[in-house]
């Protein structure tokens, strides 16, 4: 779905308000402990890049960007002293950096307080109807509706990898969600996060989004929007927020995507490597479970039952608690040209892009797939097959960025 800010967003544009991705008790889906297993080697290709961000250094607070990126911000006319102090509110489209390569968050330590995450709004855009039903011969016949039921809390112990992405758009703040993964190359030690495409980039017409921040089990006992009023910093983030100093993404949601998800909806994922704001542990380490990452694109058919987690923010949620919905998956297909995409039925709404969907394989709980896009009477979620493109995109972030 489209991106929204805390909010909500129609249901055919990408759903960008978060969504979360968690375990199961009824499908005995339970969090992954970290137990440093490995998976097999993925393919090295990349067919997407990722690029560099920086954090805060020196005592005088200013940042520390590399030359290299220093250079690149500079011919696009940004003026690296001047972003901590709002320079990063400058959304002039010929400034706005697009390609794999420009990608740049340097850490504005205290920018994401619990306030400023409570307080974004809705992305005011219209999304454009096109076909929901979308049959080009391939999609299956559309899903009963799923009612969304709430997360058990603490979330930590009933969705441990889950949390928010919070993010500036040229709209103002706004929110996804993410899934903890593991990272193959660093077993033990991720700080892997699986997100959608459209909660990091614009797609096609835009660029990457700014100040980029998980949290992981974001306001993990459930509370409410009256009671977050008097809640500390440790119950709204209780494990911290981490910064993405790292983004990677398919080059088909950079070079197709759009606010309805567009040609890129098929592609549209993420991996991002983050960096604590404060502290030094791995985010593994830190929130104490990851999930693995099934790239095998199992049929619709033969995939089981799958969970979909998230915070859905439109009427009647308001994006402070997450929901899950369980549903066998069908095929939903925008173009014969497009790959496959799985759909299920679910009445999360608006602000569960991103979350993370599981099945159980072999006994263990993998993510699969993601939340993407989704129809305006809110009563189904669609999600790109994570196969060999997907993969080459996490091996890339693993090999090149994981251990840093």
């Amino acid at each position: 779905m489209r991106s929204t800010h805390t909010s909500t967003a129609p249901r055919r544009g990408r759903r960008s308000v978060l969504a979360a991705t968690g375990l199961v008790a009824v499908l005995a889906l339970t969090a992954t402990a970290c137990d440093g297993s490995a998976e097999d080697a993925a393919r090295d290709q990349a067919d997407a890049a990722a690029s560099q961000a920086a954090g805060l250094g020196d005592s005088d607070g200013k940042i520390q960007i590399p030359a290299d990126i220093a250079d690149k911000l500079e011919k696009h006319g940004i003026d690296v002293d001047k972003w901590t102090s709002g320079g990063w509110k400058d959304w002039d489209k010929d400034k706005w950096l697009s390609e794999a390569k420009d990608f740049v968050n340097p850490v504005i330590e205290g920018l994401w307080k619990p306030e400023r995450m409570q307080s974004a709004k809705e992305a005011n855009k219209t999304v454009t109807t096109q076909d929901t039903s979308a049959d080009q011969g391939v999609s299956d016949p559309e899903p009963a509706p799923v009612q969304a039921s709430a997360e058990k809390t603490p979330y930590h112990d009933n969705a441990a990898p889950v949390g928010k992405v919070f993010f500036d758009s040229p709209d103002g703040p706004a929110v996804c969600s993410g899934t903890v993964v593991k990272d193959v190359n660093h077993p033990g030690k991720s700080n892997l996060v699986w997100t959608a495409g459209h909660c990091v980039h614009a797609g096609g017409n835009g660029g990457w989004y700014r100040n980029i921040v998980f949290v992981p089990s974001y306001n993990d006992l459930g509370k409410s929007e009256a009671q977050l009023g008097n809640a500390t910093p440790a119950e709204v983030a209780p494990y911290g927020n981490w910064w993405a100093d790292w983004v990677s993404t398919s080059n088909e949601w950079i070079q197709g995507g759009s606010e309805t998800g567009g040609a890129g909806a098929a592609y549209d994922y993420s991996v991002l490597h983050v960096k604590p704001e404060q502290g030094s542990k791995s985010l593994e380490e830190t929130v104490g479970a990851a999930l693995d990452v099934d790239f095998s694109a199992p049929a619709a058919t033969e995939a089981g039952t799958m969970g979909a987690w998230g915070y859905p923010a439109a009427p009647p949620y308001n994006g402070l608690q997450m929901f899950k919905c369980l549903d066998q998956p069908g095929r939903f297909s925008l173009s014969p040209a497009l790959p496959t995409m799985y759909r299920i039925g679910c009445t999360m709404t608006g602000g569960s892009s991103g979350g993370g969907w599981v099945r159980v394989v072999n006994g263990e709980t993998k993510l699969v797939s993601n939340t993407s896009i989704g129809p305006e009477d809110n009563t189904w979620l669609a999600g790109p097959q994570l196969g060999a493109g997907a993969e080459a995109v996490y091996q890339h972030m693993s090999r090149t960025y994981g251990g840093r």
